[in-house]
């Protein structure tokens, strides 16, 4: 477990350093997933220590879901001040996430049947 925990550090931190000195607009974070992603797929197969720890974590997801939704308690007020804007904000969001990923999936579809 300890291997697959220093791998998933090792590549956040890698991420971090992505993030501090060549793209700093893009969290740290997000570049260390991208490159564990690429790390992944050259590889071609998760090693069996990773797939311990991410089957570990897949276990408790629900406990990340716990500093968003105390931010949600402690900003209720201005969320109901502002109810309107964040409804609108969030179907948008949705309605345009579903075109997009229609018009995807649509592409990759054309492009398979012509292969």
């Amino acid at each position: 477990m300890i291997p697959g925990l220093v791998q998933i550090l090792l590549w956040q931190g890698a991420g971090e350093l992505a993030s501090h000195f060549l793209l700093p607009t893009i969290p740290g974070p997000v570049l260390g997933l991208v490159f564990l992603l690429a790390f992944l797929v050259v590889r071609g197969r998760v090693p069996d220590n990773l797939a311990l720890v991410s089957d570990a974590f897949s276990q408790h997801l629900g406990l990340l879901f716990v500093p968003a939704a105390t931010g949600v308690i402690l900003f209720l007020p201005q969320l109901r001040e502002h109810a309107w804007a964040v409804i609108l904000a969030l179907l948008g969001s949705v309605l345009l996430t579903v075109a997009v990923t229609a018009l995807v999936l649509k592409g990759l579809n054309r492009k398979a049947t012509h292969e």
